[in-house]
């Protein structure tokens, strides 16, 4: 698995760690000699701690080396690195660490070799060893650094669009009888007979002119109805959709764990704020 160098991993890892900085550190055996400082730290793909880069300054030996995190302790509040049992020899025997050295298996090999007990009974394969293999080499101290987590649940609100009805618009013909007014003239003849200005005085033979078959012609008229039908526009429909907003709550039980913290004699603990420190 390749390794990466803390700062290309994560850039901000101070942050991640609460403003600690693990590359400030100085390295103490348990007796509480100094023995060097951390340079830096090389981590996996999975962000976790695989290795401290050491300065040595061990009398007059100065050297970089490879620390597997499973040999150290690491104190935040005592700004120090412990590990126990990190001879001179040991150290001599180490690969003195250039920042372009090539992290591969085999180099990795002459590290570990260093450090594995005789009677571990690891057997080193390059196509199968992985990190598990060497609990004694690669863990976390269990009883300085013990992890767990608190879980805690959430509620997740999701929209999901369903089909809630559907409007049909469409036209049918009903018929009803109607009925209009209208006025319209007829003519008629009236005949009216009636006695002359004149009647009794004597006409003059000259005058008179007696004629057989003398007409007067009169025409009549009348108005008939003439009914038809015509279409117009009655009404105009028009159909749209408008979106229509609402808030809708939802409540339920949830649950968190929180830290029970159970002391027994006279201890000083400190609580440092939650951390993205998930690696350590």
């Amino acid at each position: 698995m390749p390794l990466h160098k803390l700062e290309h991993f994560d850039p901000d890892y101070r942050e991640t760690f609460g403003g600690d900085d693990v590359k400030a550190l100085e390295l103490y055996t348990e007796g509480g000699e100094r023995v060097g400082s951390v340079a830096n730290v090389l981590v996996d793909d999975d962000g976790r701690f695989r290795y401290l880069i050491i300065d040595i300054t061990l009398d007059f030996l100065t050297k970089k080396i490879l620390l597997p995190i499973g040999l150290s302790r690491i104190d935040y509040p005592a700004r120090r690195v412990y590990v126990d049992g990190l001879s001179r020899q040991q150290v001599e025997s180490l690969p003195d660490h250039k920042e372009d050295a090539i992290l591969n298996n085999d180099y990795e090999e002459k590290v570990r070799s260093v450090f594995r007990s005789p009677t571990s009974g690891v057997t080193y394969d390059r196509d199968t060893y992985n990190y598990q293999k060497e609990p004694a080499l690669y863990g976390l101290n269990e009883q300085s650094d013990q992890t767990f987590k608190l879980y805690e649940e959430r509620l997740v609100a999701n929209k999901q669009r369903i089909k809630s009805g559907e409007v049909t618009l469409g036209k049918h013909i009903e018929t009803e009888t109607a009925s209009v007014t209208l006025d319209i003239q007829k003519e008629r003849v009236v005949i009216e007979r009636v006695v002359p200005t004149e009647v009794g005085k004597v006409v003059n033979p000259s005058e008179l002119q007696f004629q057989e078959g003398e007409v007067a012609r009169i025409e009549v008229y009348e108005e008939t109805p003439e009914i038809h039908k015509e279409a117009f526009v009655r009404e105009e429909v028009r159909v749209k959709k408008v979106v229509e907003r609402e808030t809708v709550e939802a409540q339920d039980t949830i649950r968190r764990e929180e830290l029970d913290l159970n002391t027994v004699g006279n201890l000083h603990v400190e609580e440092n704020p939650p951390t993205t420190d998930e690696a350590i």
